[in-house]
């Protein structure tokens, strides 16, 4: 687990999200203007087809909002194929000064793109005729993007977004008119899992490029802002105008809280079991931890008609879910599993290895070394099958060889009481 110096929160709960309210929101931030307009105009070029490149950044209101939109135009809007844009974005941010991580997401991002355009026609990249996603604002949003992710340092944050809002209702664009979400958003949001809410009005509210950028930048979603201190908020304008809502996409920007525990989110799945044999729940219970659980627990309780029973419950990360409750419900063929998601306050842990030697017996013993989050050891725990190992070689109590292996293990890493 890492422990990050500042949180980023994409709220896309009320407008969405598109590339240029990505964009805009980051300048507005504080993101260095200048490079992010000298990235975006090193695409003009007969290279990438693109000339005469206009970028315009100011200040606009949305229902009482202030907010930073951004708008870019260029001559030669060509529509590319698949392969082309692709080229054109990872040659034009490997000139720029940027980090790898930033490289990479821009590459991410195009490839996301056009991969959906590719999969829903089903050509290949050579064969996807790019029309709206062709045109020079979706290379310089991403390009615009990474640049501005890179300047504020957001690549070693902790992303999080909300559920992104993707309107509804029925729109036209090149390939004729279809319903919100586009064919192409629904598709890049689907590759990644990422979950959507229609409404909150009737218009397309996520773009392609929008769902692009997102997935391939947030670690989390979530639908509560997590604990934090807030420190700074940008607006970033989308170019439609509602009646109803503002048309902005938001971007706080906090630091964690001061703790001396690390927090990961995690999952609790029970179950309970009335009808099985004590040797299958041990099964069960050896079967969870080979497929990834974190813990399991048998709980003692009683049912109805005051029927003996037990809890199997399963502590695992979120990402396991299904797969764990798969495991759980066709080893013991309960009926239902439940399942919540929660937070966890923990100690980083690590394994440290020393040497001892016992009566002529060496045995390598792991230490299990437990640190707060400014890294001050804590406790320290020798390793029990270890230690069996060499009490049985030994015939020594147990007891003993812990209290050997702790005070050698405190030596070498030069801990005081």
């Amino acid at each position: 687990m890492t422990e990050f110096s500042s949180i980023v929160i994409i709220d896309c709960q009320i407008a969405g999200v598109a590339g240029d309210m990505v964009l805009g929101a980051l300048l507005d931030l504080g993101a260095d203007a200048i490079k992010v307009t000298c990235a975006i105009k090193s695409l003009e070029s007969t290279e990438y087809g693109y000339s005469n490149i206009k970028i315009d950044i100011k200040h606009v209101m949305s229902k009482g909002f202030r907010a930073t939109k951004v708008s870019v135009t260029a001559d030669g809007k060509t529509p590319k194929d698949g392969k082309q844009l692709i080229e054109i974005v990872e040659k034009a941010v490997q000139c720029l000064d940027l980090s790898s991580k930033a490289k990479q997401f821009a590459s991410n991002v195009i490839h996301s793109l056009v991969n959906a355009e590719a999969n829903l026609h089903g050509n290949h990249l050579h064969d996807v005729h790019l029309h709206e996603v062709g045109l020079v604002d979706t290379a310089a949003e991403i390009i615009g993007s990474a640049v501005a992710l890179d300047d504020l340092g957001f690549f070693n944050a902790k992303i999080y977004a909300t559920p992104v809002s993707v309107g509804g209702g029925l729109f036209k664009f090149s390939h004729g008119i279809t319903s919100s979400p586009s064919p192409a958003t629904i598709a890049i949001f689907q590759s990644k899992n990422f979950p959507i809410k229609g409404g909150p009005i009737e218009s397309e509210l996520a773009t392609p490029t929008g769902a692009a950028i997102l997935v391939n930048l947030v670690s989390e979603v979530t639908r509560f802002y997590p604990e934090m201190s807030p420190v700074k908020m940008g607006y970033g304008a989308g170019d439609k105008e509602f009646i109803e809502i503002p048309n902005i996409l938001r971007i706080t920007v906090g630091k964690p809280l001061e703790t001396i525990l690390i927090r990961d989110q995690i999952a609790v799945l029970e179950t309970n079991i009335d009808d099985a044999p004590g040797e299958f729940v041990g099964y069960v219970v050896d079967r969870l931890f080979s497929e990834g659980a974190k813990d399991v627990s048998i709980v003692p309780i009683f049912t109805k008609k005051n029927r003996p029973a037990q809890i199997i419950k399963v502590i695992a990360d979120q990402k396991d879910t299904q797969h764990l409750t798969k495991v759980l419900i066709e080893e013991t063929g309960t009926l239902g599993v439940r399942v919540y998601y929660c937070e966890r306050h923990v100690i980083t842990r690590d394994i440290y290895s020393i040497d001892l030697t016992i009566a002529g017996q060496k045995e390598t013993v792991q230490i299990k070394i437990s640190k707060n989050s400014q890294g001050k050891i804590i406790r320290l725990k020798p390793e029990f099958e270890d230690l069996k190992r060499l009490a049985e070689k030994t015939g020594l109590p147990l007891r003993e060889l812990s209290e050997l292996a702790t005070t050698k293990a405190r030596n070498l890493l030069q801990i005081s009481d």
